[in-house]
């Protein structure tokens, strides 16, 4: 029996996502470091300055999830924290000079991996994907604030 079409697209992203996340933990482990500091140090070179919250937050995990990612990275010296001069209880989030050299050589693996999934396949089809999967995350986003919306509604519902 044939599955419909967007049950399996579902089951193929799904598929796909943990094949993929499987071989980036697999060849960032070559480099000393793990697929989710990989993604602190990226992070941090597009915005250094980020505070923990912000940071965790625009990686969508919980703040202390991050606080340990960044304890670790701050022992190997790739992260360093500084206070905030506009908050005391605060730190900001700034590369070392080594961490931003890793991040460097990151992105040479980054772009082998692209390189070893994606030649061979067409252009068009890489934007058509890209397209797609823009507007797959915008559909999740607003499924999920539809929901945490609801929710709130019926706890004040219960509330009342």
């Amino acid at each position: 029996m044939k599955r419909p079409l967007k049950r399996e697209l579902t089951f193929q992203l799904v598929e796909t996502a943990r094949l993929l996340r499987a071989y980036v933990d697999q060849r960032a482990h070559q480099h000393g470091t793990t697929r989710a500091q990989w993604g602190v140090l990226g992070r941090l070179r597009r915005q250094e300055g980020l505070n923990q919250a912000a940071l965790a937050e625009q990686l969508d995990v919980q703040p202390i999830s991050v606080g340990r990612l960044l304890d670790r990275l701050e022992q190997q010296k790739l992260v360093e924290r500084r206070p905030d001069p506009n908050d005391r209880r605060a730190y900001l989030l700034h590369l070392t000079p080594d961490g931003r050299a890793l991040v460097d050589d990151l992105d040479t693996v980054r772009g082998e991996i692209a390189g070893e999934v994606l030649d061979g396949v067409e252009e068009a089809a890489i934007i058509t994907t890209l397209e797609t999967l823009a507007a797959v995350r915008e559909r999740i986003r607003l499924h999920k604030q539809e929901r945490l919306t609801q929710l709130a509604a019926n706890l004040a519902d219960s509330a009342a």
